[in-house]
Formats: C-alpha cells, sequence, structure tokens
C-alpha cells in the first residue's frame, strides 16, 4: 500500500493494551501450518471434510492464542464454521500483559511484529488452502492490528466476504479496489477509527458501488468486540452482537 495515502485507522495506542479477561474454556487445537502456531475451532463433531464453511481470523495485539479470542472463533465454530487464527506474534504478545514494564517499546514492538506478519501471512494462507481446500467458502475477519489482512484479501476473488472490529493500520488505498463484501464493527469511541475517518471510508466504499454494511456501537471504545468488560451490560451486549453480526454477514454469503 502507499505509504502516501492518507491514514484513516491510525496505529494501536496504549489503551489496546488495556483488556479485560473473558471467563471460558476454549475448546479447539492448536496445530502448526506453514510453521506457524494456529488455533483452530471446529463444529462439535465435524471433521475438516465435514465443514465447507471456513473463516480467516486476524487478531488484535493480544493474539490468536488469548483467550478472549479463542472464545470469539468457539463461538463461530459451535455455528458451522471452521476458524483458524495464526498467532503471528509468534509468542510474543504475551509481552503486553505486563503494563508495568516502563521499558517496553510499544510502538517498536508493533512495527517489528507488521514486518513479520508480512513473511508469515502468505505461505499460511497459501498452506490454509492447500490443508483445507481450495473450494471451500472462505470468509475473513480482523480486529484492530489485523484488520489491514482483511482488506487486502477482500481484492481477491477466493474470499466470500470479510469483517473488521475497531481496525487500525488502514489507509486509503486499503478500501479502494475491494471486490468482496465489507462489514465494518465499530465504536463510537475509537481513537484508531474516528468518526470523521469511518465517514470518509463509508464515502469511498459509496463510491465504488462496493457491497458493505457498518455497525457502529454507541458508548463503547475501541477493543470492545474482544476486550469488552462483560460486567457492564452496554459492552457485553455490544461485543456479543458484534459477533453474532459478523456470523450473520458471513451466513448470507455463504448459505
Amino acid at each position: 500500500m502507499s505509504s502516501t495515502s492518507p491514514t484513516l485507522a491510525g496505529p494501536p495506542g496504549e489503551c489496546c493494551r488495556q483488556t479485560v479477561h473473558h471467563v471460558g474454556t476454549p475448546r479447539g487445537t492448536l496445530e502448526s501450518i506453514a510453521d506457524v502456531q494456529t488455533y483452530i475451532a471446529r463444529p462439535a463433531g465435524a471433521s475438516d471434510t465435514d465443514t465447507d464453511r471456513v473463516i480467516l481470523f486476524f487478531s488484535d495485539v493480544f493474539g490468536a492464542l488469548y483467550t478472549n479470542s479463542q472464545l470469539v472463533m468457539d463461538y463461530w465454530a459451535d455455528n458451522g464454521f471452521l476458524v483458524l487464527g495464526l498467532d503471528y506474534f509468534e509468542g510474543d504478545s504475551k509481552a503486553l500483559l505486563d503494563l508495568d514494564d516502563e521499558t517496553f517499546d510499544y510502538p517498536a514492538w508493533q512495527k517489528r511484529h507488521q514486518v513479520r506478519a508480512a513473511v508469515l501471512i502468505p505461505p499460511w494462507i497459501e498452506a490454509v488452502r492447500e490443508r483445507f481446500g481450495t473450494d471451500k467458502k472462505y470468509c475473513c475477519t480482523g480486529y484492530c492490528f489485523g484488520a489491514p489482512y482483511v482488506m487486502d484479501l477482500l481484492k481477491t476473488d477466493w474470499i466470500k466476504a470479510g469483517a473488521f472490529g475497531h481496525p487500525a493500520f488502514l489507509n486509503e488505498d486499503h478500501f479502494r479496489g475491494i471486490k468482496q463484501p465489507l462489514l465494518m464493527s465499530c465504536a463510537e469511541i475509537d481513537h484508531t477509527f474516528q468518526i470523521e475517518a469511518r465517514r470518509r471510508a463509508e464515502d469511498m466504499l459509496v463510491e465504488q458501488k462496493a457491497t458493505y454494511t457498518i455497525q457502529v456501537f454507541g458508548s463503547v471504545k475501541h477493543g470492545f468486540a474482544l476486550r469488552g468488560d462483560m460486567s457492564v451490560p452496554t459492552e457485553k451486549w455490544a461485543k456479543e452482537e458484534s459477533a453474532r453480526g459478523i456470523l450473520d454477514w458471513f451466513n448470507h454469503f455463504c448459505a
């Protein structure tokens, strides 16, 4: 993407390191795909050949191996999708949990893993399609750090639909030329994807006659869809409705 393209969603800030741990026991498995640890959530009782619908999951800075992420992937698996989340942080996202480490260079950490993700993702996707089949119906979803990878895949012919939640690292070029349907799940209070940027993104989608929809959840902030406080009714509802809306979006395009 062009480095001169106007920014729409900025980099993750310090608030992206804040989280509320969700309660639950992930039921998926950890497997290596293209030498990358991958969380795989399968529909109950289903083999890989039984399931023709696949979601590729691109995590926020806490990674696909974080319980909150795994529970969301399990939810989609419980509703008929095979869900695959690669750990492009290679185990290093645990460093974010030590908020008292004043020596931690968060921007440098992000940059390092952007570089690594760009190396890891293409062969991982190739290996996924080889292992699970090119005839599957593939969708993709990304949160914060993971949103750009969704936008890149929406410019291909083999992805059926995509979605992102409270994105980071997006510029106008990410929205130009998308071919596949996009759902944007957004927070009213978002330091990375502010209201003016969200409306500019919508204008660009309208200009291209893209297929899209937008969820905007009032009174919640960036991170709500994976790290919301489940003891706060508004945040709990928004988190669950975001996941359900993405499920319905993918069900529609993978019918």
